[in-house]
């Protein structure tokens, strides 16, 4: 009797047979279109998987897109049987080598999904990343995360070609070693020894893989700068010149210097060495509710946000620039239509994230034309508005991006601790630098807050095509007023703190328990809403606002 396992294995073959032979696909290298325009869902680690119609590579073909990028816990990396090193790594009969096979079975039906639309297929992997059974056997619990250990280098090279080899479908691998995420996967192990060093790590590492994926196989590489070399110049052009440029290799950074927060300097290495480079966006920002309220931020990336604006006339301070200056250097934009971090707000509607990657996905193929073009043509084709409620929509959404900058930091940046509120939870904030900021601060939460009475009141105005479409717009524009008033609340009450104040930090508190009870009333009003922020949430919070809040109410 066939057991599940081999079931799915049959089923796999049969659907890949009848997607081959019943769709014209994209095979050679240099049928690629370019600039790649890519997007990935980015699961949350240890959750289970966001249940979006970007999963759907029709979706996301018709949004513009011409490849998709697989998240890390649906790699090749993890899914091979490494059969060609040691059969005795993933015996077979062994819980480790049927959790391989399975996962082998759920990626290529996958890949038959892409492959049957026609677009690219890549798979982000984190290296260095082995089956812990190899690591044990081979005693390299020590070495493994150097690229330059001889053993370690043989296992990446067999590694690449058994992904390539047992995954003919593959197109590309997008590399990360900033970081390494074992959540889903059981049975292996990472690590990365000296990540941010070009000459001991990025360099050697990047020569391996050229190697073996563009030269070798003439497959994509896309090797991601992310928490290893995006923040210094000099290692940038370090790696740049020693690495040899390759039409199949493409670098890729985010759009702005660190991780994507807002009030952040536009990325100093866009535009530097000699690489082909795809510029990376969050269109559900994980620091700004993931998409539970209005945030357009496809304007400031493609024209340049209102705090990018004081540089010099050389530097570049957004895609647009880029572009234009740098051309030759421009390999397209890659979205990440949904997730970053972790947990909450979960989002029930995916309509602001899908105004930002949409918009992305147009403009990373017609550069030329204007974001308020291709805005303009989101309003009218995807939401159907006509006549004044284009404008208001647009003002709407503008609005929503100067609302954010000003709630969560300030135009110039002057919260230095920027990851005070992130995913589901808010922590306590710090004040700014100095004097002038901490007064700026202050003022901008209270222009934050003003614009967010506007965003509603222009949400109500226009005449949406559906009595679900405006449910959402008018309440998700409420959840961001509620939410930045919890914010300009807790901001005005850490200052009144700091100068002593007990009976100003009194009546704050006063403030900040009935906007809690205002906000959590969201969900019965609006039932098709974000989860909520919770005051509990503590993950990756330096300190929780709502504890330091409890503390204050007895010191009166």
């Amino acid at each position: 009797m066939m057991n599940k396992l081999s079931f799915l294995k049959v089923f796999a073959v049969l659907f890949l047979m009848i997607s081959l032979a019943t769709t014209n696909t994209v095979s050679a290298q240099n049928h690629i279109a370019k600039p790649l325009v890519l997007d990935m869902v980015h699961h949350n680690p240890g959750e289970t998987p966001y249940k979006s119609k970007y999963n759907d590579p029709a979706v996301i073909k018709e949004m513009g897109y011409n490849g998709k990028v697989y998240f890390l816990f649906e790699s090749p990396a993890l899914a091979i049987n490494w059969e060609s090193v040691d059969a005795d790594i993933l015996p077979k009969g062994s819980k480790e080598r049927d959790w391989v096979e399975a996962k082998a079975v759920e990626i290529k039906v996958m890949h038959a999904e892409s492959k049957a639309q026609g677009i690219a297929i890549f798979a982000m992997s984190d290296l260095v990343l082995f089956p812990k059974r190899l690591i044990e056997k081979y005693n390299i619990e020590e070495t493994y995360g150097d690229p330059n250990n001889p053993l370690t280098e043989k296992f990446i090279r067999a590694q690449i070609n058994e992904m390539f080899d047992q995954f003919p479908d593959l197109d590309g691998l997008v590399v990360r070693i900033g970081e390494t995420y074992l959540h889903d996967a059981p049975y292996h192990q990472g690590a990365i020894e000296n990540k941010t060093s070009p000459e001991k790590t990025i360099i050697p590492l990047m020569k391996i893989l050229r190697e073996e994926i563009c030269v070798k196989r003439d497959k994509q590489l896309i090797f991601r700068t992310w928490n290893a070399f995006d923040r210094n110049t000099g290692s940038y052009t370090q790696v740049s010149d020693a690495v040899a440029p390759h039409e199949n290799l493409t670098i890729s950074i985010k759009h702005c210097e660190g991780d994507f927060h807002r009030a952040r300097p536009f990325s100093k290495v866009i535009g530097q060495g000699r690489h082909k480079q795809i510029i990376e966006v969050q269109s559900a920002r994980e620091y700004e509710g993931k998409g539970a309220y209005p945030n357009y931020i496809a304007n400031g990336v493609i024209e340049g946000f209102e705090e990018h604006t004081r540089v010099t006339e050389e530097e570049i301070n957004s895609i647009r620039e880029f572009v234009e200056k740098k051309p030759n250097l421009y390999g397209g934009i890659w979205t990440w239509s949904r997730g970053g971090g972790w947990e909450g707000p979960y989002i029930q509607s995916e309509m602001w994230c899908d105004l930002n990657s949409w918009v992305m996905a147009q403009w990373a193929q017609n550069t030329e034309k204007s974001e308020a073009y291709i805005f303009n043509r989101y309003a009218t084709e995807r939401l159907h508005l006509e006549g004044d409620d284009v404008s208001k929509f647009r003002k709407l959404c503008l609005l929503s991006a100067e609302a954010v900058v000003r709630g969560r930091n300030t135009t110039y940046n002057d919260i230095s601790d920027v990851w005070w509120t992130r995913d589901q939870g808010i922590g306590w904030p710090k004040s700014a630098k100095d004097e002038i900021g901490q007064k700026r601060n202050l003022e901008q939460k209270d222009e934050s807050v003003d614009k967010w009475k506007e965003i509603v009141k222009l949400a109500k105005s226009i005449h949406w095509d559906s009595k679900a479409t405006k449910s959402h717009a008018i309440g998700s524009a409420e959840y961001g007023l509620r939410l930045y008033k919890i914010y300009r609340i807790i901001i005005n009450m850490e200052d009144a703190e700091n100068k002593g104040d007990t009976k100003a930090v009194q009546k704050w508190i006063k403030a900040y328990d009935k906007a809690w009870i205002h906000y959590n009333k969201l969900s019965k009003e609006y039932p098709l809403l974000a989860t909520l922020y919770t005051q509990d949430y503590n993950r990756h919070i330096a300190d929780n606002a709502n504890k330091k809040v409890d503390e204050l109410r007895t010191k009166k």
